[in-house]
């Protein structure tokens, strides 16, 4: 089976002052369509690092990152911006604009990737009413919850059909009612919906429902297990 994601040594040193941190330390693994892995760590252990080599936002110091087969490191920042639509991204924070409703955050990300317009409006129906929100895709952010409003994330970081879903700390800013609503659905995206879901998270329930635990220590992948 191809990889969708495949990590080979990968290291990351950054300066602080004249003094180099190194953030990761030879990390590998490969990821495959459909895998759900939850990403488990203490701070400081690497995991945002990662994330952001994952999503082709940073590149390694050395190592190899391919992403659907391309070594991101090779890639010039138009080329990255183009790979970065193959991948769904879900942040603790939303990130929705406000003045637009939930229908139009979503058929944004869409115009983006030059989809036509007609398009853009039936496939943002679609997903919002697949994330629960069919009756509430005409509201703007502040008239919507917290629980609602990373509905609407997910719905958007699905716009583009990503080859995977990238969730930082996806319940975060949610109470735990809500938080077990979005767990829910993240369960549902992959389970019947076959959407590859790669999760940064401290919820130890929410990484439960992974098919995959990956655990990092101090730059380092310390275990890597199948749930």
């Amino acid at each position: 089976m191809t990889a969708i994601i495949e990590a080979v040594d990968l290291r990351k040193t950054y300066m602080m002052g004249k003094v180099p941190v190194e953030a990761l330390r030879g990390v590998s693994f490969r990821v495959n369509a459909g895998d759900f892995i939850a990403i488990l760590g203490p701070s400081g252990s690497g995991k945002s690092t990662l994330l952001n080599l994952i999503g082709a936002l940073d590149k390694p110091t050395s190592g190899v990152m391919r992403i659907d087969g391309v070594n991101v490191s090779k890639l010039n920042d138009a080329r990255l911006s183009v790979l970065r639509l193959k991948i769904g991204f879900v942040f603790q924070s939303f990130n929705l604009i406000p003045r637009l409703s939930a229908k139009a955050n979503v058929e944004l990300a869409m115009s983006i990737a030059d989809m036509d317009a007609s398009r853009c409006s039936r496939r943002a129906v679609k997903l919002l009413t697949i994330v629960g929100l069919k009756e509430r895709m005409g509201h703007k952010p502040a008239e919507l919850s917290g629980g609602q409003q990373q509905r609407v994330a997910i719905a958007r970081a699905l716009a583009n059909n990503p080859k995977f879903l990238l969730l930082d700390e996806p319940t975060g800013n949610v109470d735990s009612k809500t938080a077990n609503e979005i767990m829910a659905l993240i369960y549902k995206l992959n389970k019947e919906n076959g959407v590859s879901i790669i999760m940064v998270t401290h919820d130890q329930k929410l990484a439960g429902l992974a098919k995959r635990t990956i655990n990092m220590f101090d730059g380092k992948i310390q275990s890597d297990v199948v749930n």
